[in-house]
């Protein structure tokens, strides 16, 4: 488990292989072609194939996915594939629940969280598998493909702005998000495309702008906290913009369903990963 280790002041400046330069760009593709999984990535790339220290890796992984989708999210603007009406009402109060959640909540969760005969359930491991459960839903939801939910549906649509509902949801979403320590993305786009009823592109830009609020204010908490290492940081977080880029670009070649679909698979495959490392 690697959110909740304890910091380690002995930190050394990472040594990064090719493996580790290669996958920074993979996040920036991966947040470019379907505006999320970019924290998914992010953590486990720097803690496995980095070996930075978790926490460290944490506090990076919000910089690193905060700055490219900010990025990112100007070239969804200029297409106008950007919804601020619905990032407003989605991110206040998500930023509200993420706080509160991360100052009160987890803190107040207890270590283990329960103990049945000879099986633990430790905080940490509690935690991911909660965030398992929650890709896998929102992986399935995205899967399923409905007839008549093509592109030219989906662009002709009229968009339904049902504040009450896109508030709630970000909400829920900030309270998740702020348990599981992740940016939120996996949640976010399938909210914005079966509850605001974004065409999937367009929800996608919607959000990546959120994702870029969130993560770099959760990123400041950080500041004078831990050594931040700025030119490892610096260079890390420009391929993985070089990424965005790259996958923007390819969007225009990928179909609307199909970067739904491709996105719930994403979002499964991480989901099997994490249970088998929890508690396989």
């Amino acid at each position: 488990m690697f959110l909740f280790q304890s910091y380690n002041p002995n930190y050394k400046p990472p040594t990064v292989n090719m493996l580790g330069y290669f996958s920074s760009i993979l996040i920036g593709v991966s947040l470019g072609l379907i505006g999320g999984g970019g924290s998914i990535l992010t953590v486990p790339v720097l803690v496995y194939l980095i070996g930075l220290n978790p926490v460290i890796s944490t506090a990076y992984s919000l910089f690193v996915v905060g700055t490219t989708s900010l990025v990112g999210s100007f070239t969804y603007m200029k297409k106008e594939l950007v919804s601020y009406k619905t990032a407003v009402v989605f991110a206040i109060p998500s930023f509200i629940t993420v706080f509160l959640t991360r100052k009160f909540l987890v803190p107040a969760i207890p270590d283990p969280v329960f103990v049945l005969g000879s099986f633990t359930l430790q905080k940490g491991a509690g935690i991911m598998g909660l965030f398992s459960l929650i890709m896998l839903a929102a992986a399935f939801s995205m899967i399923r493909h409905k007839e008549g939910d093509t592109e030219k549906d989906s662009a002709a649509r009229t968009l339904v702005f049902n504040y009450p509902l896109i508030a709630l949801e970000g909400a829920a979403v900030g309270l998740l998000t702020g348990l599981v320590g992740a940016g939120g993305g996996f949640l976010i786009i399938p909210a914005l495309v079966l509850l605001a009823r974004l065409p999937m592109k367009m929800a996608v830009g919607t959000s990546l702008l959120i994702i870029a609020a969130k993560s770099l204010i959760g990123f400041l908490g950080d500041l004078g906290q831990q050594n931040i290492d700025w030119n490892f940081l610096t260079i890390f977080t420009t391929l993985s913009v070089v990424g965005i880029f790259l996958g923007s670009y390819l969007t225009r070649f990928i179909a609307s369903e199909k970067l739904k679909r491709l996105f719930g698979w994403f979002v499964l495959g991480m989901a099997v990963f994490i249970l088998w490392k929890e508690f396989l």
